[in-house]
């Protein structure tokens, strides 16, 4: 396997799809005057597909990796600097294929954009997911990444009901030298 910087020209726009299944929610309802947040197990399993594209123009001067064996992408990773509150937004990680996302690659494509999150001076390194990605949540965690905010309603006014709401994660930059 070789990780490769993608060429923003050549991939911008660029579409793809990929599959999440996952046997669990991240349950998140108000109580009191806060929020509890649970894991509920779903007996028929749990699974979207998604359709997107590379490199969005909305990214202000993006930076992305791909991780390549021979000539197929297995999977990439972008972000890019958000300079108005100091934060490195990875913006897409994505495996294509179910067998593929237990062998490394998203630890090591993380890793790789996270050498640039430092690198930019960020104070923080942010990425967004959602409640039904369960192996994802566990993924960002299990690399230092915390659940710093979440809202219900960001895809529908169903999203408690479709188990499909945003959450936000996030992780603390140390840039002090030797570290």
């Amino acid at each position: 396997m070789e990780i490769k910087q993608l060429d923003n020209q050549e991939y911008q726009g660029r579409e793809y799809s990929a599959e999440i299944h996952s046997d669990r929610y991240l349950s998140i309802d108000p109580e009191g005057e806060g929020f509890k947040m649970k894991w509920v197990l779903s007996e028929a399993g749990l699974k979207m597909s998604i359709k997107d594209s590379f490199l969005q123009e909305w990214l202000d001067n993006p930076v992305a990796y791909g991780a390549f064996e021979n000539d197929r992408m297995l999977g990439f990773v972008e972000g890019f600097h958000e300079k108005w509150n100091n934060r490195f937004r990875i913006s897409n990680i994505c495996i294509f294929e179910e067998a593929d996302r237990k062998s490394g690659i998203g630890t090591i494509l993380l890793e790789k954009i996270m050498e640039d999150a430092v690198n930019s001076g960020a104070r923080m390194a942010v990425l967004e997911t959602q409640s039904f990605n369960s192996k994802a949540i566990s993924f960002y965690q299990k690399n230092g990444f915390e659940i710093i905010g979440f809202d219900r309603y960001a895809y529908s006014n169903k999203g408690p009901e479709e188990h499909n709401m945003r959450i936000e994660m996030g992780i603390k930059l140390d840039h002090r030298p030797g570290s």
